[in-house]
């Protein structure tokens, strides 16, 4: 379906983007937004010709966050609605069955901040920044600190909400909040091919697998085993299973069945 703030494109090779548009805006969230996005999220989930979803942003930011233009004139009960409206998007992507990379460049702060942590995994170019900034201008991100507090822990997830400093690539990578860094010119490239390369991999056992992280994150250490080799048991009873072992011995690509 068309978007207003969104270009959606599913290539022949299973991988489904979502670009925020708002490039003059720096792709900050506003209501429309934040329910497009829930909407495109959703929508690529259920799409059989979509295994992997990659979310960016266009122009020189991947996203500065929420448009504070809508701050204004709100009741308590009307800011609680607000605000979940705009994280949601963030707290969706873990209940999806297929992965998430967030491709970053310029700024990712606040709420996009914390749609990169959200995100299952994250690529950004060597001069991306990103922060929980919105404690400079009187507010703060506790929303978004909750996915980065899970990629980099309590002290430096505090560190970040508390000072709102705007953090540098290598810096955030060493943290835990991306998994590499590019070059700039080499970002959108670098980004979409590690997408497919993810798309080649038995569509049922990546969403086996996220499914079972997610699911056993917060169990104590012997209900994790138990929940995971319950899943692994799941897949191994699959004719992905059967027909990845059988290319395995005979030197030959997988055919997937996604059955």
């Amino acid at each position: 379906m068309p978007y207003t703030h969104l270009l959606t494109d599913v290539s022949d090779r299973f991988v489904g983007t979502i670009t925020l548009n708002r490039p003059d805006q720096l792709n900050t969230f506003n209501s429309l937004l934040a329910e497009e996005l829930q909407d495109a999220f959703l929508a690529m989930d259920a799409d059989p010709k979509v295994r992997v979803i990659l979310i960016k942003g266009a122009g020189k930011a991947f996203c500065a966050g929420i448009d504070v233009n809508e701050l204004a004139d709100k009741s308590a009960m009307q800011y609680r609605a607000w605000i979940e409206h705009m994280e949601q998007p963030l707290i969706t992507i873990a209940k999806l069955t297929k992965p998430v990379i967030a491709q970053v460049q310029g700024v990712a702060a606040a709420n996009g901040m914390g749609l990169v942590a959200a995100a299952d995994l994250a690529i950004a170019a060597e001069n991306a920044k990103m922060g929980l900034t919105a404690i400079n201008v009187g507010l703060n991100c506790v929303g978004p600190v909750i996915p980065v507090a899970r990629c980099v822990g309590r002290k430096k997830a505090l560190e970040l909400l508390l000072y709102g400093d705007l953090i540098k690539a290598p810096e955030a990578l060493e943290m835990g909040l991306l998994n590499r860094i590019v070059p700039k010119a080499d970002l959108a490239h670098a980004a979409l091919t590690w997408a497919e390369t993810l798309a080649k991999k038995s569509p049922i056992a990546v969403q086996i697998a996220k499914r079972a992280y997610y699911a056993s994150e917060d169990m104590d250490y012997f209900r994790q085993f138990d929940l995971m080799n319950e899943a692994f048991a799941r897949l191994c009873t699959t004719r992905d299973a059967k027909e990845g072992v059988a290319a395995f011995f005979e030197r030959r690509n997988p055919v997937w069945q996604e059955c």
